[in-house]
């Protein structure tokens, strides 16, 4: 008999597993790890400081034998974190990855700009919408209900916190997972000179046909 997946809280011993999610979908949704040498660059920006600093917003999908096999995290308010990222989390990180002195000439020291500023994720566009979000799942696990049920757990944590509603930020080029996030409710925001990325968003109230979808 096949072990059940199942939704459940982010432990710490998920680091590892949550590091290889984010490092095989932080491309366009694929694997990030030819772009990016460092393994430990990009759960560094989009992973390890949610788990940190809003641990109680970390969801994981257990594939059914303990290992996490996808997650959903956020961060309740976006201006708070920004600044709890710029105060207690880049210090523990800036020496392994220093700020870009020039300008980013690789797609590492890219990303190393977006670590160093983290009040990019501040719009006041989206001040109706304090939560931001990030969902990953391996492919293997992808278009099988997971990541509705990921949503679907984060969203009824955010209500319970009183949080009224929720965004994220998505490159374009992926466009299979503005499809899902629509049938989840979520919505095109306007955000003046959003670059190759999308904003979406939606209440953190359930939704009937959306929540249902």
């Amino acid at each position: 008999m096949e072990p059940t997946p199942f939704v459940r809280p982010y432990r710490p011993s998920d680091r590892a597993a949550l590091a290889h999610v984010c490092v095989r979908t932080a491309h366009e949704g694929g694997d990030s790890s030819s772009r990016y040498p460092d393994p430990e660059l990009m759960p560094s920006i989009f992973a390890y400081p949610y788990v940190e600093l809003a641990p109680q917003f970390a969801f994981v999908l257990d594939d059914g034998a303990g290992r996490a096999a996808g997650y959903v995290l956020a961060a309740p308010d976006t201006a708070t974190f920004a600044r709890r990222f710029r105060t207690e989390w880049l210090p523990r990180v800036a020496a392994r990855y220093p700020a870009p002195a020039r300008e980013a000439r690789t797609p590492a020291e890219e990303m190393a700009g977006l670590l160093h500023t983290p009040e990019r994720m501040v719009r006041p566009e989206l001040a109706a919408y304090p939560a931001h979000l990030h969902i990953d799942l391996l492919p293997p696990w992808q278009g099988r209900g997971h990541g509705r049920a990921l949503i679907r757990t984060l969203l009824a944590a955010l209500r319970r916190d009183g949080v009224p509603a929720v965004h994220l930020c998505m490159v374009r080029a992926n466009t299979g997972a503005r499809t899902f996030y629509e049938r989840l409710g979520f919505r095109l925001l306007p955000v003046s000179d959003p670059g190759p990325v999308w904003y979406l968003g939606r209440s953190t109230q359930a939704t009937p046909g959306a929540d249902d979808a």
